[in-house]
């Protein structure tokens, strides 16, 4: 495994108030640069992700490459975390559960992968992801070996490294579009679901769409129309949008037909003269 440097460690250490499982003191986190940390992480964005194999909690193979053409969430833990580690799930749970509400099911792929690659076994990612109660479709829970791991951690700017409690690392989760590159991290253990769902609402429904098939303006149309509403803690379409819009247009189509006839009439009189 190709270890960080020292220095890229230590910044990252100032970023790691969002995994409280490590116990950093309140007067150790100024003694670290926690923009550098960031700026390490944030490097990684539009960066292409290598095409790695990994098992599944089922012992089947499964490499990146086979989920091209649609988003991925990934998030890397460990499983002898006893805090940090299953509160990001559970957060990414949050999130993935309105997404597929919003997004479909199969419009997105999530993967939960273990960085502790001598105990992170098969069996031991699969009585994680029960233990959790993850039981959503399209969510999978992977074992890879050492290099395997180091090198997506690479590409994916996350950074893990041995300590007294277990392990030290970055919460983040990675949100990587169709072509396999990386699109947007999520930092922290507790993040509201749009910070997740908005990112891959952006990927599944089109930014940048086509304007020129039927199925790309209706993308375009669900991109702009549908909503987070913080009450129900779900997205739903706006129609008040489409009402707005026609009562615009016919207000205007109005107004013109109107105008239309003020000056044909106009022209009448002009001709009679």
């Amino acid at each position: 495994m190709r270890a960080p440097s020292l220095p890229v460690i230590a910044s990252l250490l100032a970023v790691l108030f969002s995994v409280p499982a490590f116990g950093l003191g309140p007067e150790e986190p100024s003694a670290f640069d926690s923009e550098s940390a960031i700026r390490y992480s944030q490097a990684a964005i539009g960066r292409e992700v290598g095409d790695y194999a990994f098992l599944d909690s089922d012992r089947n193979e499964l490499r990146l490459a086979d989920l091209q053409g649609k988003p991925v969430v990934v998030n890397l833990i460990y499983t002898a975390c006893s805090y940090s580690c299953p509160l990001i799930v559970q957060t990414l749970y949050s999130a993935v559960e309105v997404a597929q509400d919003a997004l479909g099911a199969d419009s997105f792929a999530v993967l939960t992968i273990g960085f502790d690659t001598q105990d992170d076994t098969p069996a031991r990612m699969r009585a994680f992801a029960r233990s959790q109660g993850v039981d959503l479709p399209n969510w999978r829970f992977l074992s890879g070996d050492e290099a395997t791991v180091a090198s997506l951690s690479e590409d994916l700017g996350f950074i893990y490294f041995p300590s007294p409690k277990g392990f030290d690392h970055l919460a983040q989760t990675t949100v990587i579009d169709a072509e396999g590159r990386v699109y947007r991290h999520v930092y922290g253990a507790d993040f509201a679901a749009p910070a997740v769902v908005e990112p891959l609402k952006d990927l599944v429904f089109g930014r940048q769409g086509n304007f020129t098939s039927v199925a790309g303006l209706i993308n375009r149309v669900r991109l702009f129309c549908t909503f987070y509403d913080p009450a129900s803690e779900r997205y739903r379409f706006d129609y008040a949008i489409f009402i707005g819009a026609a009562v615009g247009s016919l207000s205007l189509m109005a107004i013109g037909f109107i105008l239309l006839r003020a000056w044909l009439r106009l022209r009448r009189r002009e001709e009679r003269a």
